[in-house]
Order: C-alpha cells, then sequence, then structure tokens
C-alpha cells in the first residue's frame, strides 16, 4: 500500500510540475504577445504618419502595382548597370592608352575612274549611281574597319567619360579659355585660347594626345535659342540617319560601327557609340575630313543634356582628329532649347586651295557656328512642316499637311542630292579638265541604275568654285530672284545662243536628254522669252529668304519646255546658303502635292552654294582697300547634274564633256558679268 501511495504521489509532483511549467511557458509567451502587439501599434502608427522622402507627401500603402514592381526591377537592373560602368572606369582608370583601331579611309583602294577615256575617245568605268548607300558611303567601306576590340571597349569608356568631362567644362567656361569673335558675335563664333587651354586641361590629365606634325589646331564655340525640345535634339544627334540628314550640308556620309551601350531608363543617357563621319563644304576644292571617333551621350546632374565625340585613332592615317567636340543641351520653356556647340579638332588641310583658305582657317568652314547656324535652319524647317496656323489667303501657300510634308521631304532629298555631289569626297573621283587654279571645272560620270530617286541613264557632274567681290547676302539675293536672270541676260551671251551655234554640239537630242539639259540651261530659259508663275511655295523659316517653291517655266516658242515644272529650295543661314533647283515632272508633282510619296519622283538637282570668303571681322577686311579674298566677298560653286544618255551602257564622248565644259565656263562668265555691274552700282 505504501508503495502504491508513493507512486501517485509521485506521479502528482510530476503534473504539478508540469501545470507550473506551462504556467510560466504561457506567461511568458502573453509577454511576447503583448511585446509584438505593442511593436506592431507602433508600426502602424509609423506607417501611418509615414511622408515620401523626395516630396514630403504622405507615402502610398498597400499592396505593391505592377507599375512599382516594374520599377523596382528596372532600378535593380539600373543598379547593377552603374556597379558595371564604375567598376569599369575603377579598374582602368590611370592605365596607359592603348593603340585604339584606325579605320581606313572610305573606299580606299577601290575607287574607280570617273572619267576613263579609252583609245575610241569615249568615257566610261562610271561607279553605280545607288540608293541611300552611295549617299552615306555604302557599307563596303566602313565594314572593313570591323568593331572594336574587346580590350578596347574599357579605354573606350574611360575616353568618353574624360571627354565628357572636358565638353562640358569648354561650354560652360568663358574667358580667358575663350576669346570673344572679332567683330562681336555677330560676325563669327569664339576662338580658344591655345595657351589657357593647355594650362587648364592637358596638366590635369585632360585627352593629353599630342599634336601630330603638320596638324593645326582648329577650336570655336557658339551658341542659339533653337526651336525644339531637348529629347528631339538628342534624338537627332544619337541616330545616324537623322543625323547625316538634318546636316547633310557638313556630312557627306555617316555609320554608326558599333553601339557599345544604347542608354538606361528608355532613353539615351549613358549611350556610346563607334562612328565614322565624312564632313565636308560644298565645294570640289576642299578636301573632305574623315573622322573616326566614339560618341557619347549624357544627362547631367543639373538635368542638361551632352552629347561628346572624341577620336579614336592614334595613327596618321586619318588627317583629322577630333578632339572633344559636340554639344550641351539645355532645356528653355514652350519646346525651345539652348543649344551651345564646341567644335575642337586637329587637322592637316594642306591640300586645301587658297580662295578657301582663308574661311576653313577661321574655322567657319568646319566650325562651330556652322554647325548651329544649320541646326537652327533645320529646326525652324521642321517646325513649318507641323505648323497649322497656315494662312489660307496667300496665294499659292500649300495649306494641306500632309502635302506640306511630302513636297518638304522631297526637296529635302534635293538638297542632300546636291550637296552629297559637289565635295571632294573619297567616293568621288573628279576630272579636272580646263582653267587656271580656283577656276578649273571638274567633272566626273556616274550611272544611275534602279533608283526610283533618280533618272535612269548616265549622269554628268560638272562643277566650279570661284570668288565673287560682292557680299554672300546680295549674291543670295541675286540667285534666287527669277527676275535676276533677265538682267544677267542682258549683259552676256546666253547658253542657249552659244549651245546651238557650236558645230561639235551634242549628237542625238533625244527628249529625255533635252529635259533635263534644259535644267542645265534653266538660268537662261527663264529669262529667254519664258513666262516664269509661282505655283506654289513652303515658307521654312523666320528669314523669307528660306522657302521651297514649284515653279511652272512656260515656253511659247519651244514644245519641249512647255509647261515645265521646277522645284527649287532657297535657305540661308549665318554660316551660308544654297540655292538648288531640279525639273520635276508633273503628273508626279500633283501626286505629292496630294501627300503622296515623294521617294519616287526622280531628280537631278543643281544649283548654287554661297559661302562667306572669311569671318566678317578678318583683317584684310579692316585694311579698307585692298580687295580680293578676304575683303567681304563671296566664294559661290555652281553645280550641275545633267542626263546626258537615258541609256545606261552608253558611251560619252569627249566632244560632249567638252561642251558642257564651256556652258559652265560660261554660265560663270555671266554670273560675273552680272554682278560686277551690281557691285559698280553698289559703289
Amino acid at each position: 500500500m505504501d508503495r502504491i501511495l508513493t507512486v501517485i504521489h509521485g506521479v502528482c509532483v510530476c503534473v504539478d510540475l508540469q501545470n507550473q511549467h506551462e504556467r510560466q511557458e504561457n506567461s511568458q509567451l502573453r509577454a511576447e504577445n503583448e511585446k509584438l502587439r505593442a511593436e506592431n501599434m507602433r508600426y502602424k502608427e509609423a506607417l501611418s504618419s509615414a511622408s515620401c522622402p523626395n516630396c514630403g507627401g504622405p507615402a502610398a500603402l498597400g499592396e505593391m502595382s505592377f507599375d512599382e514592381h516594374h520599377l523596382r526591377v528596372e532600378n535593380a537592373r539600373l543598379r547593377e548597370e552603374i556597379d558595371r560602368i564604375s567598376a569599369i572606369a575603377a579598374k582602368y582608370v590611370g592605365k596607359p592608352m592603348v593603340s585604339f583601331p584606325v579605320l581606313s579611309s572610305p573606299l580606299a583602294g577601290a575607287r574607280p575612274s570617273p572619267l576613263d577615256i579609252d583609245s575610241g575617245g569615249v568615257l566610261g568605268g562610271a561607279a553605280t549611281y545607288g540608293g541611300a548607300a552611295d549617299i552615306f558611303g555604302g557599307g563596303g567601306g566602313v565594314a572593313a574597319c570591323g568593331a572594336a576590340r574587346d580590350c578596347d571597349k574599357p579605354m573606350i569608356v574611360e575616353l568618353a567619360v574624360t571627354a565628357m568631362e572636358e565638353l562640358v567644362r569648354m561650354a560652360q567656361l568663358d574667358e580667358p579659355l575663350w576669346n570673344a569673335p572679332a567683330g562681336g558675335h555677330d560676325g563669327s563664333a569664339e576662338t580658344l585660347n591655345e595657351e589657357e587651354y593647355a594650362r587648364m586641361f592637358v596638366p590635369a590629365g585632360g585627352l593629353g594626345l599630342k599634336k601630330q606634325y603638320g596638324f593645326k589646331s582648329e577650336a570655336s564655340r557658339d551658341s542659339s535659342v533653337v526651336i525644339m525640345t531637348h529629347a528631339s535634339l538628342v534624338e537627332i544627334l544619337m541616330d545616324v540617319n537623322q543625323y547625316a540628314t538634318v546636316f547633310s550640308s557638313i556630312v557627306s556620309r555617316a555609320a554608326t560601327l558599333e553601339v557599345l551601350s544604347t542608354g538606361v531608363a528608355g532613353n539615351y543617357n549613358g549611350a556610346l557609340q563607334v562612328m565614322s563621319v565624312e564632313f565636308q563644304v560644298p565645294s570640289p576644292l576642299v578636301p573632305t575630313r574623315d573622322s573616326y571617333f566614339v560618341r557619347y551621350c549624357k544627362q547631367n546632374a543639373d538635368g542638361t543634356w551632352a552629347v561628346v565625340d572624341v577620336s579614336l585613332d592614334t595613327s596618321s592615317v586619318l588627317k583629322c582628329r577630333r578632339r572633344p567636340s559636340g554639344c550641351l543641351i539645355q532645356e528653355m520653356p514652350n519646346g525651345y532649347s539652348k543649344v551651345t556647340w564646341v567644335e575642337h579638332v586637329e587637322v592637316d588641310d594642306r591640300s586645301v586651295n587658297g580662295i578657301y583658305k582663308l574661311l576653313v582657317d577661321s574655322g567657319l568652314a568646319f566650325g562651330a557656328r556652322r554647325w548651329v547656324g544649320t541646326l537652327d535652319r533645320q529646326c525652324e524647317r521642321l517646325a513649318s512642316v507641323m505648323a497649322s496656323n497656315i494662312p489660307t489667303s496667300d496665294i499659292g501657300v500649300i495649306t494641306s499637311t500632309e502635302g506640306r510634308k511630302s513636297m518638304l521631304k522631297l526637296a529635302e532629298r534635293m538638297v542632300t542630292s546636291f550637296c552629297g555631289g559637289v565635295t571632294a569626297s573619297a567616293a568621288h573621283q573628279w576630272t579636272t579638265l580646263s582653267g587656271s587654279g580656283a577656276d578649273d571645272v571638274r567633272v566626273m560620270t556616274r550611272k544611275s541604275v534602279d533608283d526610283p530617286g533618280r533618272p535612269p541613264g548616265i549622269v554628268l557632274n560638272a562643277a566650279t568654285s570661284f570668288w565673287l567681290p560682292i557680299t554672300p547676302k546680295r549674291v543670295f539675293d541675286f540667285l534666287r530672284d527669277e527676275s535676276s536672270r533677265s538682267e544677267a541676260r542682258t549683259r552676256a551671251p546666253t547658253h542657249t545662243q552659244f549651245f546651238f551655234n557650236r558645230e561639235h554640239v551634242l549628237p542625238s537630242y533625244e527628249p529625255p536628254f533635252l529635259f533635263f539639259f534644259f535644267l542645265f540651261l534653266q538660268w537662261d530659259i527663264l529669262s529667254n522669252g519664258g513666262v516664269v508663275q509661282e505655283m506654289a511655295h513652303i515658307a521654312n523659316g523666320r528669314d523669307h529668304g528660306n522657302c521651297v517653291s514649284l515653279l511652272r517655266v512656260n515656253q511659247s516658242t519651244n514644245s519641249t519646255q512647255s509647261n515645265m515644272l521646277i522645284l527649287q529650295e532657297s535657305c540661308t543661314d549665318a554660316s551660308g546658303s544654297y540655292v538648288i533647283y531640279a525639273p520635276v515632272d508633273v503628273v508626279a508633282m500633283n501626286v505629292v502635292l496630294n501627300g503622296g510619296d515623294p521617294d519616287y519622283v526622280a531628280l537631278l538637282p543643281s544649283g548654287f552654294a554661297i559661302l562667306p570668303d572669311g569671318p566678317s571681322g578678318s583683317s584684310n577686311m579692316q585694311g579698307g582697300g585692298g580687295g580680293g579674298v578676304g575683303s567681304g566677298g563671296s566664294l559661290l560653286t555652281v553645280a550641275f547634274q545633267i542626263l546626258v544618255d537615258s541609256v545606261p551602257t552608253a558611251k560619252l564622248s569627249l566632244g560632249s564633256v567638252a561642251t558642257v565644259n564651256s556652258l559652265i565656263a560660261r554660265t560663270v562668265e555671266r554670273i560675273k558679268a552680272a554682278v560686277s555691274g551690281e557691285s559698280v552700282t553698289q559703289q
């Protein structure tokens, strides 16, 4: 019995101990629960009074939305991208530069002779005259360069970052780094103080590239407020096709060789690409400049955007090296932007013709003022395309939005074709026919095959450049005014008189030839008994000289010229002026005016490019009586494209080339005689 009682007592003790332990554990759990409740209440109170650290407003609570989740994922990706680029920069900053891949001259080693004169006295060997690939240099010329080596890419990143820092500083600093233009800010761009530049940038790291022997430095800065948003400007600069189109008077060919970064957050911030570009002046007397560089786009902390170019080559293959060049873009109200442009290059310009030497040395040929002036004019042109408040009362004004777009697109292609066909590009092989020095007439032939934008056959290009003793504005006004053609005809023999009195006239006068040959004679036809009527026009900006016109030429004496239409664009800015025209088919133009596709309208543009002969504040001008180049005159380039045969496989005779050479020479004589009369009248 005692044993049973002992067992029962032991069980009771165990139960009591277990109950006591459970009570103690429950007490601890209750205390922990109260603690959690109190902490939960504190969190709830904190959340109820939470605010956004950026704007100070109340924070939105609740479940994470899809957009918020997407933003968090995007932010994480951006952090990884920033960390990666930062790691590359940190790893390679301070290391010696490696040799970057060098771009060979476009189309080097494969240049066809444009005027291959055989024993039979005919010309051949013309290059194929194709589509956009010809305008921008084709695919073969740049493909041989290949992409940048993987080992070079980190160095390209470092080079771009360093160049961006230098560009931003050069765009923001004033004196003593930049010298004010001698003729005031209306005369030319600011020029760089080379000594101050060397003191500020080279010792501090800069790019540290020594100037090659025989190279000279060209550096200028200019700024303007343009009617375009900062986002659209950045897109134009980073899209190679838009870039080449907008700056067609400066850029003859452009290609993106490799994209190292497309940017982040859906825009071009951080975009990095390797490019090949050929820069031009509208004259066969000024060699083009090939550049191989990296272009880097960045949004700065103050909200401005910057796009910088810096050359990658360190050899002597190319004769133009771009030091940090580009623009700083600041957003302005009402869709405007302030653009500050810096051009800084080292170049071998020893092959520039003498009459263009002062223009090139002053920086007006390739400098910042030309870039800014062209951009400003093109922004106004785009604004005119999008304009909706067109006055309907003005006679000849095209009010249809689609019609305006189509006609301006056609005129844009005409201007691009003219500018691309008149320069001393590596893709062009000019043959000098006659003249003395700068007055030489240069010609080349090309074949047009399977190109809906050009008539098929053999195209003869003829161009010459010369100096005139009157201001560019007066030359521009004289050439774009139809009434001046009558004035010129009374001062010199007409081309039509000369042409039809020659014994060695061109042999076969098929209608296609006549139609395009009369393009060549347009400047004389319009005054030789013809009646000119402006059918339509589009104003392109604030300057009334910026205009696209459609002209009808009615000839009662010659049925082949009856009802001929001529598309003409005149454009002018601070850097130069153009008057460009081409005959167009009546039926095709009706389609264009109704908003149809202008790409199928065949064009062979001809015209005039007018540049100043130097800066307005040059020493030659201030001398007062010297005259000659640099005295405030003009440099005029006359260029014609003529379809001499509608059969692409036909041969061109030497007599035909000689006739065209004489004709363009007479054109120059007639223009000189006409403007000389003007200059005498002015005095």
